[in-house]
């Protein structure tokens, strides 16, 4: 049975989470029970290497995992099949023009393995808002003019918190991601946690303590 340190429960009423040094090994990196989803708890955490990630009939849990997995633009590995892919022009990418459209395919697409989504309605509104005041962006890839692919995060300086991405048609959510790491400015993009898929494309894993140095110094 897991204990879990009183100090978790957060106070609707305070944005404050625990010191990351108290963050569970298991399961690895919960930090926070509770709270809510307001823009405001939202970029508070963001900014303190904390995300939110529970399941149906789950509170409201809050993550910072030990290690974290990221990816640079250095870092990305570009396979020629994909590189050839992208220079086809066959596929359009747009950023930020359908936001909303992008986070409920994200909640909908059968993902192998997976019985269900942590994205909920609750998570569909909150980024939304997140999205309307400037920190949450889509990359969005079109075939035809039909939205097939697509990822979206949370930005803050010069660092990128992807959250989820999917794909209707084959690759079309490592197009969005390739875009994202050519063609912005982001020095970081966090991935969370380790992903096989991700780390196909040059993803690694980061002790919790060097992303923390790198967040405060691109943040």
């Amino acid at each position: 049975m897991i204990e879990i340190p009183s100090s978790f429960w957060l106070n609707i009423n305070e944005l404050k989470f625990p010191e990351l040094n108290q963050a569970l090994k298991e399961p690895n990196g919960l930090i926070g029970i509770g709270g809510d989803l307001s823009s405001d708890r939202l970029i508070h955490a963001y900014s303190n290497g904390i995300f939110p990630w529970y399941g149906k009939d789950e509170p409201i849990l809050w993550y910072s995992p030990n290690p974290r997995m990221v990816i640079t633009p250095e870092a990305f590995h570009l396979s020629k099949s994909l590189r050839k892919t992208i220079n086809s022009s066959k596929y359009t990418v747009k950023v930020n023009t359908v936001f909303s459209d992008v986070i409920i395919h994200c909640q909908s697409v059968y993902r192998s393995g997976q019985s269900g989504t942590w994205i909920n309605n609750d998570m569909i509104k909150a980024y939304c808002n997140l999205h309307d005041k400037g920190y949450a962006h889509s990359y969005e890839v079109f075939l035809d003019h039909k939205l097939v692919g697509g990822l979206y995060g949370v930005a803050m300086g010069s660092v990128f918190f992807g959250e989820s991405m999917f794909s209707l048609v084959s690759n079309a959510s490592k197009i969005a991601f390739a875009y994202l790491l050519q063609n912005s400015d982001y020095k970081l993009i966090d991935c969370q946690i380790e992903n096989k898929h991700l780390e196909s494309l040059g993803a690694f894993n980061m002790p919790r303590d060097l992303f923390m140095q790198q967040l405060k110094a691109f943040v």
